[in-house]
């Protein structure tokens, strides 16, 4: 079970890495737009496009990594005051019972749309570039599925850490 866990922990991470990849993408198109409008006065018909898929794309990519590394917002004053076993228990069933469904949905839809996408050919309908929104469509598909990943990676971790006796647990991740 640890190398499954230790697994997931590195696909979050190599797509965090995607991520990070995706952010310095994203600085260097900006760049060339500022420089094409500014400059040459000239301005591009992609870089928009570009633009908003590529920081969407790295915003789920990195999804699964925060979650792993605690990075995501909580709001936790209630469960805070609880002890470590039940705030385990919490949000193991909260993962599992919520999380885990809604992602599950979510990507379901994520994938149809990209292969619909894919297998018709279809482009962007508002930019005057028009490029194919499929790439787009199956980076958000993939950050989607390395989240629900994660998310079973720790309601996993977080129901061992409830349920176990503590003499039984070993840390998982």
């Amino acid at each position: 079970m640890r190398q499954i866990l230790h697994f997931v922990d590195g696909v979050s991470t190599f797509c965090a890495w995607v991520a990070s990849g995706l952010a310095f993408v994203l600085i260097v198109v900006t760049l060339i737009e500022v420089f094409m409008r500014f400059v040459m006065g000239s301005p591009t018909i992609w870089v928009f496009d570009v633009a908003y898929m590529v920081s969407g794309a790295s915003v789920l990519l990195a999804g699964g990594y925060a979650l792993r590394t605690g990075a995501h917002v909580r709001i936790d004053f209630v469960s805070a005051r609880l002890p470590p076993r039940v705030q385990a228990l919490i949000q193991g069933l909260f993962f599992g019972l919520v999380v885990l469904p809604a992602l599950f949905m979510i990507g379901t839809a994520a994938y149809g749309k990209a292969w619909s996408a894919f297998m018709t050919g279809e482009v962007e309908v508002v930019s005057p570039w028009a490029p194919l929104i499929w790439p787009f469509y199956a980076a958000l598909t993939l950050g989607l599925a390395v989240l629900a990943l994660q998310v079973l990676a720790q309601t996993i971790t977080m129901l061992a850490q409830a349920l176990l006796p503590a003499d039984k647990r070993q840390p998982l991740g």
